[in-house]
């Protein structure tokens, strides 16, 4: 029995007491963590695949050790300009394996939700001083100022703010 699930946003195909670098976990050494998004299962021949992943399915994995891969020299040179850089990189890993891939029963982690954020009701404030001459016609027109046609820009945003 084997899986696809995707683990730290990058998918693996892992089978039951597989060992698999991935990219680092939050979580201790020892620590069991489980994955719930299953991409495919393969039971004995029987292939299950997700429309995007497989409700119900889960795979349970322990943390064995966190570490870091091994160096990677990126190297950048453009050639006759005398332009070289030279930088190291080292990713940081977790090592784990894979206890049990479980087909169903498995119950989709559901995060706390806090309680509804109470609705601010504030009345609009409208900014007419970033508003063009021709939108404050606009609004005065709108709220019945007589005479606007002949208001300048401050003059408007007097009468509006009224």
């Amino acid at each position: 029995m084997y899986a696809i699930v995707e683990i730290a946003g990058q998918q693996f195909k892992v089978a039951k007491d597989q060992k698999v670098y991935v990219h680092r976990l939050q979580g201790e050494a020892g620590s069991k963590i489980t994955f719930d998004n299953v991409l495919l299962l393969d039971n004995e021949g029987s292939v299950t695949i997700g429309a995007p992943a497989i409700e119900g399915a889960s795979v349970t994995a322990q943390i064995l050790n966190h570490l870091k891969g091994d160096k990677v020299i990126v190297f950048k040179k453009k050639r006759r300009k005398g332009y070289q850089k030279k930088n190291g990189h080292r990713q940081y890993l977790s090592e784990i394996q894979i206890e049990s891939i479980a087909a169903t029963g498995a119950k989709k982690s559901v995060k706390a939700e806090s309680a509804p954020k109470a609705e601010v009701k504030e009345e609009a404030t409208i900014d007419y001083s970033s508003m063009t001459v021709a939108e404050l016609k606009e609004a005065a027109k709108e709220q019945g100022i007589s005479g606007y046609t002949s208001l300048k820009k401050a003059e408007l945003i007097e009468a509006l703010t009224k």
